[in-house]
């Protein structure tokens, strides 16, 4: 089978196309032939050695894919071949086959595309569990939504919405902000052009605003600290700024406000029940065209290293996949 593997940590260039053994399933395990692999920022740091998983070399990116079951291994039950499936795995998803438990697998249904369903998991996953758990966002709350055009920004923007929220999404250029305005955002913000604290504290008529979703890091959190409300919360989703910023504690303290920590992969395996409930309903949502899960491109999987390189120049509007 084909795989792309990272052989040497690096910049996306120095992957590897190369022919593997086809795998057989163990104990418990299932053999997907993958449809779609999906990419996440991520990516751009695991293959340089910079995430906080690091994989034993050689391994492929890739953390969460769709395709179809084409074996089961001893002690499987509820899966058989030719189900059609959308799993989270970490990494490894850029091959043509992968083994995965059959617990880390959730059935598609079937008015969902795989496509769609490849780039659902870890971007609306990690945002579905951000906004209703860990940041206890109520109908009639604003959210502000920092790099909203990107794949986990735009599940903020639309999932914000299904939840009640007035939505203010923030992004770098005007294109993206359409893209965004397009998907559900109340109120846009380009926080390259305008200051993003000052603007907030305007488009909130002074109050400040309840949740802050931040996947980006670097100046932008500081800055959307200050523009919290009372009793406002920042959720920690990211670094794709690269630098990770470090917070004065007045800033929190003086507003009464929380700094909550989303580690989306550690509460999938930790809490796998409630994990299985929150991929239920965001297939259910997609199903229903309530979450469009758009898909920005579906590259060949030869292409992997211009997919990745893509999410690392930010030119992505929604979810990169490669395609076996």
């Amino acid at each position: 089978m084909k795989a792309v593997l990272c052989e040497t940590l690096g910049s996306p260039e120095t992957l590897k196309l190369v022919d593997l053994p086809a795998p057989e399933p163990g104990r418990g395990e299932v053999v997907v032939d993958v449809a779609y692999a999906a990419l996440n920022f991520f990516d751009t740091l695991i293959i340089q050695g910079r995430y906080q998983t690091k994989p034993e070399l050689p391994f492929s990116p890739g953390g969460e894919m769709a395709g179809v079951v084409s074996a089961v291994g001893p002690g499987v039950e509820g899966l058989a071949p030719g189900d059609r499936v959308a799993g989270y795995l970490g990494y490894g998803c850029c091959r043509e086959k992968v083994v995965a438990r059959a617990d880390q697998l959730t059935l598609v249904p079937e008015e969902l595309g795989l496509d769609r369903a490849a780039g659902l998991i870890i971007a609306y996953g990690t945002t579905l569990h951000a906004l209703a758990d860990r940041g206890a966002l109520k109908s009639g709350e604003t959210l502000a939504v920092l790099g909203a055009s990107g794949g986990v920004g735009l599940a903020a923007v639309e999932i914000g919405k299904l939840l009640g929220a007035r939505v203010i999404a923030c992004a770098s250029s005007a294109e993206k902000l359409a893209f965004a305005r397009e998907r559900g955002a109340d109120e846009v913000l380009d926080y390259s052009r305008e200051d993003l604290k000052v603007r907030l504290k305007e488009l909130t008529g002074g109050h400040g605003v309840d949740v802050v979703y931040d996947p980006v890091g670097g100046e932008a959190t500081e800055a959307a600290v200050r523009a919290l409300a009372w009793r406002g919360r920042l959720l920690v989703i990211g670094f794709a700024a690269g630098d990770i910023p470090k917070l004065p504690l007045n800033l929190p303290m003086l507003k009464g406000a929380d700094i909550r920590g989303v580690f989306w992969s550690a509460h999938a395996t930790r809490e796998p029940a409630a994990h299985r409930a929150e991929l239920a309903r965001l297939f259910d949502w997609a199903a229903d065209g309530d979450v469009s899960a758009h898909v920005d491109v579906a590259l060949p999987l030869e292409q992997t290293p211009e997919a990745i390189a893509r999410i690392a120049r930010r030119e992505a509007k929604g979810k990169i996949l490669v395609r076996p």
